[in-house]
């Protein structure tokens, strides 16, 4: 950019009051610049900054001692330039190099609203984004003329509605003593049993407002706040393999959080399941019917299906696109719908992650159905247009620092045609029976999982089971296991759903992908698949500590 441009941009530095507020500092500087960049011979058509002002309490606690706690407020710039066109931009992908995942790094702005320092921040991070958007103009105009485009006629970028909207809360307040306390409490339970090796009791508070302004006319401001109380421990059994649990509580407020006693409850139990582990006998692979739980079910949708729909896969060179020319077609079996929902914040009383008022592009979350009766009708959209699609459904999500691209909210799973969570046992066993085999598997909790887009790799999936169940066609009682990983191809796993309970189980936690970690829930009922595979689960060869662990006092 020329000299005379850097001169225009720092025109007026003093020109507003001492308290002018944050959104108006925004949107001056935003007209003020984009002014100026629309003249350049590469003019810029869009311009948005976003402030993200983060507050995250943290608190950690182990044998019934108080191991940390941080409390950390920082603000964030991140700032969108677009060079070229609605039609043709910065943005377009390039098949040698795809840009979903660009890493602009956020810019650092003081937490006091001081307007001199954030004009020069934010004249600073535009000029930046400006010649970097900018080039990469130049290497999309060089790319278009020498390579095949899979997505031609598709724009960009998408016009959407400008909003004005304000709906703020205050950052949330945590009495940390009190939860010090508590943490402490729930820690020393693990401190009698030498033979867990690792444990940790978690408690984060996170509370964030977003501030979003662009030249199509938004402005917003907003807050989301979540709450993670999480367990986890680990032990090892004798043959070396780790084997860790972990328990999990999402709430929108501290207070929300379940009984002390509830916890400590769960807690107990969870030591006497990892008891049990350590006994537990090594799964062979195996090939056969299975059950998976509620939280398992949403974990495995989440991966297989709801990474793939997300619309910036449809457009990008280097994506597998498997769903792509699905469209109108059966993906699922007839009985199954799958939603998308980030205005839903409840599911069955349970608070769902996932639950946002704006995406990280200004559009409003709104619920998607994304599987109609089995039938694929919808993908997970930002505002990258794709073939078929040329607006948003409010799903443009991302953490400081990133793009936001097409990510998931709260993933529903329903059900037309539900059993009785003893009826499913026994159509496993009928199932059992039909293909000759002793047992079919529950899969009753999960870690997480992870899946495969691009298509330089095989497109399959792991989900990753901690607590796995025989159940055997004549009747013995389950029988817990261990060491193995659920496995598969996506299409192949769905033609497999034969049945779904009348129960429903929700996971909360948090997804990583192309624009971060992100918030998250996935929920279904309990579904009977009519053939998995597993494969055994990567194990250390090292044994259990030859030295006893020591001594931990009594919690006082």
């Amino acid at each position: 950019m020329e000299p005379r441009t850097r001169i225009l941009l720092l025109l007026g530095l003093g020109w507003y009051s001492a308290q002018a507020s944050l959104l108006e500092v925004l949107r001056t500087e935003l007209e003020r610049n984009a002014a100026v960049l629309k003249t350049q011979p590469q003019p810029a058509y869009f311009l948005a900054y976003q402030v993200t002002d983060l507050q995250n309490t943290v608190l950690e606690a182990q044998a019934g001692k108080l191991r940390s706690v941080s409390q950390q407020r920082t603000r964030w710039l991140d700032v969108d330039v677009r060079v070229g066109s609605y039609e043709l931009d910065n943005t377009h992908p390039l098949q040698e190099a795809s840009d979903w995942g660009f890493r602009s790094y956020p810019v650092r702005l003081p937490l006091r609203d001081d307007e001199r320092a954030l004009r020069q921040l934010l004249w600073q991070a535009t000029m930046s984004a400006y010649d970097e958007a900018a080039e990469s103009y130049a290497k999309v105009l060089a790319g278009r003329s020498v390579r095949v485009q899979e997505t031609e006629g598709v724009p960009d970028f998408s016009r959407e509605t400008a909003r004005r909207d304000i709906q703020l809360k205050a950052h949330l307040q945590l009495d940390t003593a009190l939860w010090a306390q508590r943490l402490r409490m729930l820690s020393a339970l693990f401190a009698p049993h030498p033979w867990i090796y690792s444990h940790r009791v978690r408690l984060q508070v996170s509370s964030t407002q977003k501030f979003l302004v662009n030249t199509e006319g938004t402005e917003l401001a907003w807050s989301e706040q979540f709450v993670f109380l999480s367990i986890s421990a680990q032990t090892r059994a004798d043959d070396g393999m780790e084997l860790p649990l972990y328990r999990t509580y999402f709430a929108f407020r501290a207070e929300e959080l379940p009984p002390m006693e509830q916890v400590r409850t769960d807690i107990l139990q969870l030591i006497e399941l990892l008891r049990q582990l350590r006994q537990a006998p090594v799964l062979e692979t195996y090939a056969g019917p299975a059950i998976l739980s509620g939280e398992a079910a949403g974990v495995f949708f989440h991966e297989i299906l709801g990474h793939r729909l997300e619309g910036h896969r449809q457009k990008d060179p280097n994506s597998a696109q498997m769903l792509r020319d699905l469209l109108g077609k059966p993906i699922l079996p007839p009985f199954l719908d799958v939603v998308f929902d980030p205005t839903q914040r409840f599911r069955d009383g349970v608070p769902l992650a996932g639950s946002y008022l704006y995406d990280d592009e200004g559009v409003p979350g709104q619920r998607v159905v994304a599987v109609e009766a089995g039938v694929l009708r919808n993908f997970l959209l930002n505002r990258t247009p794709i073939p078929g699609f040329a607006h948003s459904n409010g799903h443009g999500r991302r953490q400081p620092g990133l793009k936001p691209v097409a990510r998931q909210s709260n993933l529903l799973v329903f059900a037309r045609e539900r059993v009785s969570p003893e009826e499913l046992r026994e159509r496993l066993r009928q199932e059992c029976r039909r293909q000759g085999k002793e047992f079919g598997l529950l899969f009753a909790s999960v870690e997480g999982g992870f899946t495969f887009t691009a298509r330089t790799v095989p497109n399959a999936f792991n989900v990753m089971p901690l607590v796995v169940y025989k159940i055997y066609v004549d009747g013995r009682p389950d029988e817990l296991v261990r060491g193995v990983d659920f496995i598969g191809t996506p299409l192949t796993a769905f033609a497999n759903i034969v049945a779904a309970g009348s129960d429903v189980g929700v996971f909360n936690g948090l997804c990583g992908a192309e624009s971060g970690n992100i918030p998250v829930s996935a929920s279904s009922p309990s579904l009977l698949v009519s053939r998995i595979e597993v494969q055994k689960k990567a194990k250390s060869d090292e044994r259990p500590p030859i030295l006893p662990a020591p001594l931990v006092e009594p919690f006082r």
